[in-house]
């Protein structure tokens, strides 16, 4: 079994938030105050969710800042394990 593609935040803001309540990027842009080109990039997975957007996303969406927070950080952190291949098993434990 293969392993899982790492999924981006925009990508589950995008199918598990705007798509099933019909909700533009545009329509999330304007009611969020942030400039739609933010929102297009995050879909697109090009850019990260700051602190500032999850802050945002949480109080229109009723969920945690966490929550958006969480998905970036474990995005980025699958992002750098995959970057750094096997140099990881290069890294001695400690002890």
């Amino acid at each position: 079994m293969g392993k899982l593609a790492n999924i981006h935040p925009g990508e589950v803001l995008l199918e598990e938030f705007l798509k099933p309540m019909a909700i533009s990027a545009y329509r999330l842009s304007k009611d969020i105050g942030i400039p739609q080109t933010r929102t297009s990039q995050i879909i697109k997975s090009r850019i990260r969710i700051t602190a500032n957007t999850a802050i945002r996303l949480s109080k229109y969406f009723g969920t945690s800042v966490n929550f958006w927070l969480g998905l970036q950080n474990d995005f980025d952190v699958e992002e750098e394990m995959i970057k750094l291949g096997s140099e990881l098993d290069e890294i001695p434990v400690f002890g």
